[in-house]
């Protein structure tokens, strides 16, 4: 049965190698004597692997030991990466991206991060993100992690480092591997199987391999900590709108809800059934009853039960690479992958209220039968028309996200000799796709809920019906929703009515041709000058294409406008290596490293970028090395092109008289006076009532996020780094290395937040944002408020990096190997203008100044093992009010004043692993062995609750089996 199963995939394998064209993997491996390598950061092939920039490597063995199955989850455990910018937390994310996984090296965001595949760029999306979860991982030779700008040798986005992923470059036999794992709460299981097979000789080579990952799902209600929006401790607020119904008179002012004045009501539909003897009382058509909600238990609702803490996901990968040798020291290499994605997000019913959509009102019609207040209650024409607010918990919102990936290169290259100098050239072309759909449920189609909520009577049979009795409206055509009587009342035929189904398509494709010729010019008293020159021609282009009813605005969906982009680039490099001196008394070794980068580009124009590096070694147990380099980041298709959508965003309201900045400063308190609010004023949630905390909530009304800049220009930055490596003789396999790095980035691109409007406006008095809000004239609250991309300030990071790594001697209890990583941020800072003020974020959350990774591992035998723990340094977080959770009141933070200083945390990871003697390895691992739980945070990306889901959450339980064969 293994050898069909295994002859099949062989043959599956071979023809979707020759259907989708043969592609090359980058030259990082050279077959000439020499032994000379191509390494990241560098595109001089040379003997010494020794370079002036720090570069972190992983190896097969070390990723497994991880117990993670994904490169996304792997890299995010990196000391110096930070927080993704969208996780598996984040279930109410709405762009293409949600399900894929994405590395934020230094917090300076996953698209200023360049990923390549054995040197070759890998897809991106439309703005910018590339997912590593499209590439398997039992298909890795290597990681090289590059902490040092690179764009004077890659190009565009390598402002914070590069990803070189090094596959495996042959196979002589074949490699089946079966993983499994889950936590102790018996949720997210994670799977992963892989079948790879390669066979060759120097002459020609052929590999491939096949992969199935999946990713569990985790619940919100399965732990106590995750159950309620604002934690354990809180868990009556910040709760949403109930599925039972609030009801106020229509405001005919703003057409918004009239809850204060003369004649109004605001009631909620009392779910108990009690009479309460206040409002109006039980009705034959409507088994509830409805109480005065001012001084009443509110009918609220958890919505947090609903969704998803981790989303689930899955893919499949599918793997070819090949090198044939042809005549003339040439040969032809070939890679090509295909990739499929599929992840499920749920999320809570929709919020609806009568002004989801403020363009397209929806409110209980005077004439509707289920009207507390209307025309067949009051009497004809002493009705009216009702403002509602409702969470349809009957229909949770649940997205399919399918992500498709392509990858395909062809290179040719060889090898030839200039008077004893040694040469190489490549010529290349490399194409990347993206594609993917999205299928949405559960959202309100408001055409439909507009007549299920018009005139209504109940006829001759007893079945209420739209329209009136003089004018009805067939069954078939339009569905009555009580939409006040409580999820019992809801039928199955008024749900399926109003239910909104949404879809929308994505893709984006960048085909790029290469050139390249490295090698070495003439020999110096130190060793040869090795000179690499190249070009290249990129094409890049995308869409993003929601559905043509979402972007009617007419459904509860979040409406945006097609994007459409393209643009291309020019480019040429050139790189010099300078060997200065070499074994001379303390000068064991000097060299320098210069490269440029010329990049032409059809959307904004020509920018130019260079680097200077050094090594110095004055003997030879210590290397010395820096660097001083330009970087860029070109705007992305989004940035440029993107058409625009609404957005619920997360904020706090500066304006808030007991929780914003508005309650301490009284500048900021005019401001908001002048605005439009009152002396009084409270922000509210989305069930309508005041804010309980400083921890921000969801806006009750859609923003306007991310229209396209046509006037960007691209990021510059400027990245310098010192730092050593002390590789002591008289203590052998033990070194240790530190860099300090310093990244300035200038004309950032940035997608203005919602709290940042709203702060530069109030707090800061800037009139260009001002003019970007509304406020309801009777309320005070933010109606309106748009955000986009700009060309905004300066961003600067600087810190330390410590390595150490250290083989002692193997001895009668085994070989002990122990290596740390250890990242310090000693600032993390960012300002809007050449005249503002930093916003220094270190030691915030999100922003750990330390952040450590410590292994230590053994072997015996047959026996091996590994003890790690990860640590993370203490941070500042929200308070929750100025006197709850606020241990810091009068810390200056980002956020506002006052901090509440969480603790560190530190997770113990544990594996065991046994090679048999039929070629096989058993690997057995527990993470979080001591049950570590995550801090309650209120800055975290989970979208459910105020927990760090991309940290453990309790122990994790896995065991891997790989046989050779």
């Amino acid at each position: 049965m293994m050898e069909t199963l295994l002859s099949r995939s062989v043959r599956a394998i071979c023809l979707g190698g020759m259907t989708l064209g043969m592609t090359a993997a980058v030259a990082q491996e050279a077959s000439a004597p020499l032994q000379r390598v191509e390494v990241t950061g560098s595109r001089i092939r040379q003997v010494d692997l020794e370079t002036a920039q720090p570069i972190q490597i992983m190896n097969q063995e070390q990723i497994q030991k991880t117990g993670l199955v994904t490169v996304g989850e792997i890299l995010n455990n990196l000391s110096s990466a930070g927080a993704p910018d969208f996780s598996r937390s984040g279930s109410l994310t709405s762009n293409s991206e949600i399900g894929g996984q994405y590395v934020s090296l230094r917090n300076l965001g996953s698209n200023r991060l360049l990923v390549l595949v054995d040197g070759k760029r890998w897809t991106q999306s439309v703005d910018g993100f590339t997912d590593l979860s499209t590439i398997p991982s039992s298909m890795i030779e290597r990681m090289e992690i590059l902490k040092d700008g690179a764009s004077a040798i890659y190009g565009s986005d390598a402002i914070a480092g590069v990803i070189n992923i090094i596959l495996k470059k042959n196979m002589q036999g074949g490699q089946l591997s079966i993983y499994t794992g889950q936590n102790e709460k018996n949720d997210g299981k994670n799977k992963d199987f892989s079948l790879s097979y390669g066979a060759g000789d120097e002459k020609a080579s052929l590999m491939f391999g096949l992969s199935h990952t999946e990713s569990g799902r985790v619940g919100t209600m399965t732990r106590a900590i995750s159950s309620y929006t604002n934690g354990p401790a809180h868990p009556f607020d910040g709760l949403g709108a109930g599925p039972w119904g609030r009801i106020t008179p229509v405001n005919p002012l703003s057409g918004g809800s009239l809850s204060t004045g003369p004649g109004s009501f605001n009631q909620v539909i009392n779910h108990t059934g009690s009479f309460d003897g206040q409002g109006v009382g039980t009705d034959s058509r409507n088994p509830n009853n409805y109480h005065a909600y001012n001084n009443q238990i509110e009918d609220r609702y958890n919505s947090t039960q609903d969704m998803d803490l981790l989303i689930p996901s899955k893919l499949d990968t599918l793997f070819v690479k090949g090198e044939i040798a042809l005549p003339k020291d040439m040969r032809f290499k070939t890679t090509a992958m295909y990739s499929q994605r599929s992840a499920t997000q749920t999320v809570a019913g929709y919020p609806l209220t009568s002004i989801s959509q403020p363009n397209y009102p929806v409110y209980i019609d005077a004439n509707n039968y289920y009207n507390p207040y209307g025309n067949q209650v009051a009497g004809a024409g002493l009705g009216q028309d009702l403002f509602f607010a409702r969470r349809t918990i009957e229909l949770k919102r649940v997205t399919e996200t399918e992500n498709r990936t392509l990858h395909v290169d062809a290179t040719l290259e060889g090898d030839f000799m200039v008077k004893d100098l040694a040469w190489n050239w490549s010529a290349g072309y490399n194409h990347s796709k993206v594609s993917g759909s999205q299928f949405g449920t559960g959202n309100i189609n408001l055409l439909n809920l507009k007549r299920a909520l018009g005139p209504s009577f109940m006829n001759a049979a007893g079945v209420v019906q739209c329209g009136t009795p003089d004018d009805p409206i067939g069954l078939s055509s339009c569905v009555p929703f009580n939409i006040l009587g409580g999820p019992s009342a809801s039928t199955p035929e008024a749900l399926a009515y109003v239910n909104s189904t949404g879809q929308s398509t994505y893709g984006s494709t960048v085909n790029s041709a290469t050139a390249d010729i490295a090698g070495e010019l003439f020999q110096l008293p130190a060793g040869a000058l090795g000179l690499a020159v190249g070009i290249e021609h990129r094409e890049v282009k995308g869409q993003e294409v929601p559905g043509q009813f979402e972007q009617s605005g007419y459904s509860t969906d979040l409406a945006g406008n097609a994007t459409y982009g393209r643009y291309t680039v020019r480019e040429a490099y050139a790189e010099l290596n300078i060997p200065v001196l070499k074994d001379l008394p303390f000068a064991d070794l000097l060299s320098f490293n210069v490269a440029t980068r010329h990049s032409d580009y059809s959307n904004f124009g020509v920018t130019n970028n260079s680097k200077v590096s050094f090594m110095y070694k004055p003997v030879n147990d210590l290397l010395v090395r820096g660097t001083w380099a330009e970087g860029f980041r070109a705007p992305t298709l989004g940035d440029t092109f993107g058409g625009g959508s609404q957005s619920f965003d997360t904020f706090l309201d500066p304006c808030d008289t007991q929780y914003g900045e508005a309650s301490r400063d009284p500048a900021v308190q005019a401001r908001c006076l002048a605005s439009g609010t009152s002396a009084t004023y409270r922000q509210v949630n989305q069930a309508g009532t005041p804010i309980p905390s400083a921890v921000g909530v969801q806006s009750t009304v859609a923003f306007n996020t991310g229209a396209g800049n046509a006037f960007l220009e691209p990021e510059t930055a400027k990245t310098r780094t010192v730092g050593f490596v002390y590789s002591p003789s008289f203590i052998p396999g033990f070194s240790v290395g530190l860099d300090w790095y310093n990244i300035q980035i200038e004309n950032r691109i940035t997608a203005i937040s919602a709290t940042y409007v709203a702060n530069e406006c109030f707090i800061n008095g800037s009139s260009n944002f001002c003019s970007a809000i509304r406020r309801d004239p009777v309320s005070g609250q933010i109606t309106t408020l748009s955000r986009g991309n700009a060309n905004l300030g300066n961003m600067e990071t600087e810190g330390l990096d410590l390595a150490i790594n250290y083989r002692l001697p193997r001895t009668a209890y085994g070989q002990f190997n122990l290596r740390n990583e250890t990242s310090y941020v000693d600032k993390f800072r960012t300002r809007s203008g050449a005249d503002s003020e930093w916003n220094n974020y270190a030691g915030e959350y999100f922003y750990n100044r330390v952040k450590s990774n410590t292994n230590v591992d053994w072997a015996l035998g047959n026996w091996g093992a590994t003890w790690g723990f990860r640590y993370y340094s203490p941070v500042k977080d929200n308070c929750y009010t100025s006197t709850i959770e606020c241990n810091m009141p009068d810390y200056e933070a980002t956020f506002g004043t006052g901090a509440n200083k969480l603790g560190s945390v530190t997770i113990h990871d544990v594996s065991v692993n046994y090679k048999t003697s039929w070629d096989g390895r058993i690997l057995f691992g527990i993470n979080n062995v001591f049950d570590k739980s995550p801090r309650t945070v209120y800055n975290t990306q989970a979208s459910a609750a105020s927990v760090d889901a991309d940290t453990s959450l309790d122990r994790f339980f896995y065991v891997r089996y790989t046989q050779n064969f």
